[in-house]
């Protein structure tokens, strides 16, 4: 699949079953096989109204990855700030998924670089995203778009 037989571009209102089914995917590929504490069916149960929210929000951005008429990948961001404990605007990568036979066609780094041109058009002086540490392909996904660990989340079961 060439990277011109996907689109990426703005979602709107109609793309909101493909956009959940989207998220679906994501929690049940990454989210659902490495935290047990992840509800995979928010997405199914909730994800209509967050895109919808989403959508009429100035601070959010949703793209979606179309194929033939279908979405077939998302990306939901936001920005934030600046505040008095972070005092700059800063943009983060919420969540992003293209379903696996879409993705030779560089949609997901179509999507961050949209992504990276919306959030400096907001004024952003910085753009984050939170990987699963167990997830080694998506790490080297986001360290080619320019990414670096900052920060380190530890967590022990009780």
């Amino acid at each position: 699949m060439t990277d011109r037989q996907v689109i990426v571009r703005r979602a709107r209102a109609e793309d909101i079953p493909g956009l959940v089914a989207s998220s679906a995917g994501l929690f049940a590929e990454d989210g659902g096989t490495r935290d047990s504490s992840v509800n995979v069916d928010w997405p199914r149960e909730h994800g209509a109204q967050s895109f919808a929210a989403a959508l009429e929000d100035p601070a959010r951005l949703v793209l979606a990855v179309e194929h033939d008429g279908q979405v077939v990948g998302h990306l939901l961001a936001s920005v934030t700030g600046p505040t008095e404990k972070r005092t700059v605007i800063s943009a983060t990568l919420v969540s992003i998924y293209v379903r696996p036979e879409h993705r030779r066609a560089r949609a997901g780094d179509r999507l961050v670089e949209e992504f990276l041109d919306w959030a400096r058009r907001q004024g952003a002086e910085h753009a984050e995203v939170t990987a699963y540490a167990a997830n080694a392909d998506a790490i080297r996904f986001y360290q080619r778009s320019g990414f670096a660990a900052m920060t380190v989340t530890l967590r022990q079961p009780l």
